[in-house]
């Protein structure tokens, strides 16, 4: 339903992480697109400037700021319609209550996942973040396009051919090494074992602390891997994404990414879970109309790899620097023939 002749000017909030934000961008083009007369804007932390400054569905941008008084008298000089709260915290709830206009927020289902990872009880919603994202501004006629997620790199930050090896120009596969936590990484070894058995070029993707274990592991093949960790920025890793023939990557904000750029994704699971809804999504008009490589994943163009049946898993929402049980099984009993057969071409 478009609505027409009404300014209507809604503030988005969402004050991180990379995937979180990478997974409110249908919200923003929906209400962009769908509301004839919306203004889209967006607060989040200066951090996070990257993903959003070139998104053509959002008219601007504000940031946390580290005065709160200051940052609160822009936002009311703004005078916004409504707020739409996409990370329902404390701070968020003081930016509302500074506003005091009508909100609508997205329930984090905070007793649903503590249920899951204290007592494995599931009670979790059968439904994806994004779609939940959604509900909150179902009230204006805006419904999902089932286009899935958006990311746009600025011109600036474009990738020229020569960024990337010649020996890489003709295809790679992108490996995400990193994780925001230890519990959400592969180990070493099993990082190691993909590197050694691959026959096709990668790229590994990470950021600046993922340096060190980069290096070790393209010293492996030096022709075949190439090391990307810490020399390109957030937007340049995304066109490196975007180029990739598939990513292989733990629930990290690049996988969304890749999904953004409709990339085949193999995602591997470690503490964390698929069931707290942000698995991959591509979107349902994306999926109605794939056609599926057989050699990757079929009817899909995604996997998720997870080592079910483990008392211990999932056994934190975010993770944590260790496996609280000193097994990490949820990992070491990963196979990474698995994610090899994906790599290899027959």
């Amino acid at each position: 339903m478009l609505l027409e002749g009404i300014i209507m000017k809604f503030l988005i909030i969402r004050f991180s992480s990379i995937g979180d934000i990478v997974l409110t961008t249908p919200v923003v083009r929906c209400l962009k697109k769908q509301i004839a007369t919306a203004q889209v804007h967006y607060l989040t932390k200066k951090t996070f400037r990257p993903i959003l400054e070139a998104n053509p569905y959002i008219d601007k941008v504000h940031y946390l700021e580290d005065d709160p008084e200051a940052m609160m008298a822009g936002l009311q000089a703004e005078d916004f319609d409504y707020v739409i709260d996409l990370h329902h915290n404390l701070r968020t709830l003081k930016v509302k209550k500074g506003l005091k206009k009508q909100a609508f927020s997205f329930p984090k289902l905070n007793i649903e996942k503590w249920l899951l990872t204290n007592f494995k009880v599931n009670r979790m919603p059968d439904r994806h973040i994004v779609d939940r994202y959604m509900d909150t501004v179902s009230s204006f006629g805006v419904h999902n396009d089932g286009a899935g997620l958006d990311y746009f790199i600025p011109k600036a930050d474009e990738l020229k051919d020569n960024d990337i090896p010649f020996s890489h120009q003709a295809g790679y596969i992108g490996l995400v090494v990193g994780a925001a936590l230890a519990t959400k990484r592969l180990p070493f070894h099993k990082l190691e074992e993909i590197c050694l058995k691959a026959k096709h070029p990668l790229i590994l993707l990470g950021g600046p602390e993922d340096v060190a274990v980069a290096e070790r592991l393209a010293a492996i093949d030096p022709i075949k891997i190439y090391n990307a960790c810490g020399k390109f920025n957030l937007n340049e890793s995304a066109g490196l994404v975007q180029r990739a023939k598939f990513i292989i990557t733990h629930d990290t904000g690049l996988m969304h990414i890749a999904t953004a750029f409709r990339r085949p994704v193999l995602s591997i699971w470690g503490n964390t879970v698929p069931e707290f809804g942000m698995y991959p999504y591509y979107g349902d008009n994306y999926l109605h109309h794939y056609q599926g490589n057989k050699a990757l994943f079929g009817a899909l163009p995604y996997e998720m790899m997870e080592v079910k049946g483990l008392s211990c898993r999932p056994c934190s929402k975010i993770g944590y620097k260790k496996c609280p049980k000193g097994h990490f099984k949820c990992m070491e009993n990963q196979s990474m023939d698995r994610v090899v057969q994906r790599i290899n071409p027959e």
